[in-house]
């Protein structure tokens, strides 16, 4: 029987960087990089490719070594451990399951240089199984399961070793929209039950802000921003996690003045007032969601004039295109029953709280 994980450890890198050939020159994949990730929490790497999420992985795992400073999995200083000496399982993309095994061999597979009596090997694997929802699969061979299912017998073979950390590498990338949708709530729903340190790599925006419970986004190997799924989405800290966190307008603005926690932003006549994050008085970058722009009749106070120039149905909601002189915005609405038309005159404003200032 799995039970709630005692052992889950946290991670945390000090100012750790990757460099690929010469130490000076060569590729910087990972750079002065620190970060803390508490027990029994699932923190997801999110960015687009090449951003350094997977080498972070790997130098949790120990399939990569860091060119400098230091890997903690709890206490110990695990920065020079080969993998085989970290207490660690990770699921991989591409599943690597033997297809010459039994689905429960391959669940098995791990148990065995773990000291388990054999006894005990295929009790935790049927419960591996059992968690996982495969009860009465184990004499199936892989090739005989659906892709999901496949995945499924990858997350109980690295479940059933109750690792410190439990490590995902793009594991939802070959399954279709509609299962990768259910195995993600699986996965978050065991890591909760169980309590597991989870490290999750994706490219996937929407799959890290259903799963995590902090997301750290990378670009260009640093950290972007990292916060939990809500801050991201609702406070992004500059052009680039607006932009790759969900759909957002960027506009350009006029900071006109800072009293305090607040500074007056005008945009075309537009006045808002929201909290500086840093900027100065001048011109500055406005982020705002597209669900959260409110249309409405042409003429109205303190809004901006604009035209509706395209409406897109697409089943429940519409996504509009708007131009404005302060830029063209896109838009959608619930309001499905009573669309707009194309060249319809209409004004914007942003929902309370909906803007934020951005940091190029």
């Amino acid at each position: 029987m799995l039970n709630k994980n005692s052992k889950a450890a946290s991670v945390s890198f000090h100012n750790v960087s990757k460099v690929y050939g010469n130490p000076t020159t060569g590729v910087r994949a990972v750079d002065d990089v620190s970060i803390n990730i508490e027990a029994g929490t699932l923190v997801t790497l999110l960015g687009p490719s090449g951003c350094g999420k997977t080498t972070t992985l790997r130098m949790i795992a120990g399939l990569e070594m860091p060119t400098s400073g230091k890997v903690m999995i709890g206490d110990m200083d695990v920065t020079n451990l080969p993998a085989t000496d970290r207490d660690v399982s990770m699921v991989f993309q591409s599943y690597a399951l033997f297809p010459h095994m039994s689905v429960l061999e391959n669940v098995s597979y791990g148990l065995k240089f773990s000291g388990f009596k054999k006894s005990e090997i295929q009790d935790r694997a049927l419960a591996g199984l059992n968690l996982v929802g495969l009860d009465g699969y184990g004499d199936r061979l892989p090739s005989e399961l659906s892709g999901g299912q496949q995945q499924r017998v990858a997350v109980a073979r690295a479940l059933v070793l109750e690792p410190q950390v439990l490590l995902f590498d793009e594991p939802l990338s070959n399954l279709d929209a509609k299962l990768r949708r259910r195995v993600r709530e699986e996965i978050r729903e065991i890591q909760q039950n169980l309590g597991l340190t989870v490290v999750y790599v994706t490219h996937d925006q929407e799959e890290a802000l259903a799963v995590s419970d902090r997301i750290i986004v990378m670009n260009n190997a640093v950290i972007a921003q990292d916060g939990t799924p809500r801050d991201l989405y609702d406070a992004p800290a500059n052009r680039f996690v607006a932009d790759f966190i969900g759909e957002a307008n960027i506009l350009d603005c006029q900071i006109v003045s800072i009293e305090g926690n607040q500074a007056l932003v005008e945009l075309d006549g537009y006045n808002v007032r929201l909290p500086p994050r840093d900027n100065q008085v001048g011109p500055a970058l406005l982020g705002v969601r597209p669900n959260r722009i409110v249309i409405g009749k042409p003429g109205a106070a303190n809004s901006l004039a604009g035209e509706v120039v395209r409406v897109t149905y697409v089943g429940n909601h519409l996504e509009l295109t708007i131009k404005t002189n302060a830029g063209e915005l896109f838009a959608t609405s619930d309001d499905v029953d009573a669309p707009l038309e194309s060249g319809t005159k209409v004004s914007v404003t942003f929902a309370k709280n909906a803007p934020v200032l951005l940091k190029n």
